[in-house]
């Protein structure tokens, strides 16, 4: 089997073995904890990879600084709550990026740096919320260094998987799959 065929079947099946999880590690004091709170979750697990997805079909340096404002920005909805600052709706807010990212994975879109990086780094705020506020007890410190590393792997599986797609109307049907289904997970949790 050839390593584009292979490379898929890796990511999925990497990606599927932490999602049995599903939100496990709450109260635990440790970095897989916080490793496994946003591969443990659908919500987190698809919004990490379609930042991912979406970063791979954006122009230049916008390809990387996606992923950075998304952790930087979660970093910072951590801290906020963490200080006992809350944060309206996050739940709504983790499914609404669901339905935002699936939206411009299943359209193509590019948008202008101006509008991407804050709409990433807005929605990236309510991640880092609750993840911390779904931390218990943990160590900040080792707890905030499991979920970034776990989003950054995440990120890159989806912006590998992006980029393994042929830029043919074969890979831009698949990547309006993956949108759609992504999308409407979001739509899902935002009805529950």
């Amino acid at each position: 089997m050839s390593f584009r065929r292979r490379l898929p079947i890796a990511l999925v099946l990497s990606v599927a073995a932490g999602s049995a999880m599903a939100h496990g590690g709450h109260g635990e004091h440790s970095f897989f904890a916080g490793f496994a709170h946003p591969i443990g979750g659908i919500d987190h697990l698809l919004a990490m990879l379609a930042v991912g997805l979406f970063a791979a079909r954006q122009r230049g340096a916008l390809r990387w600084a996606l992923p950075v404002s998304f952790v930087v920005a979660m970093i910072g909805g951590a801290l906020l709550a963490a200080s006992g600052l809350v944060l309206p709706n996050v739940e709504t807010g983790v499914a609404a990026s669901l339905l935002v990212f699936g939206l411009l994975i299943a359209f193509v879109a590019k948008l202008p740096p101006g509008a991407a990086l804050p709409l990433v780094a807005a929605f990236a705020l309510f991640h880092g919320h609750a993840h911390e506020v779904e931390s218990g007890h943990a160590s900040m410190l080792m707890y905030a260094a499991g979920f970034v590393s776990a989003s950054l792997m995440l990120h890159g599986a989806g912006f590998l998987l992006a980029r393994w797609m042929p830029d043919s109307a074969v890979g831009r049907a698949a990547q309006r799959v993956l949108g759609s289904l992504i999308a409407g997970t979001g739509l899902v949790l935002l009805a529950s």
